[in-house]
């Protein structure tokens, strides 16, 4: 735990704020989009590191949902 006292409260604190952040933008953006229950998935996901489940949304949710709104059939 040496490490972690070297590391600035500032840091420490916006850190936090950019994981609660991003956690509650994909909740709240998944729940627009009608995904149910999958939204509490996205969320609680998103607390847990930046950028990867940020990452996955977008080419998981945001680019499967404009693909298929741009489908030509």
């Amino acid at each position: 735990m040496k490490e972690l006292q070297d590391v600035p409260y500032w840091l420490l604190g916006g850190i936090a704020v950019a994981l609660l952040l991003q956690g509650t933008l994909l909740f709240r953006n998944a729940q627009k989009r009608g995904k149910g229950k999958m939204a509490w998935f996205w969320g609680i996901w998103g607390l847990t590191g930046i950028p990867t489940p940020l990452i996955c949304y977008l080419l998981f949710v945001v680019l499967s949902d404009w693909r298929k709104a741009n489908r030509k059939f």
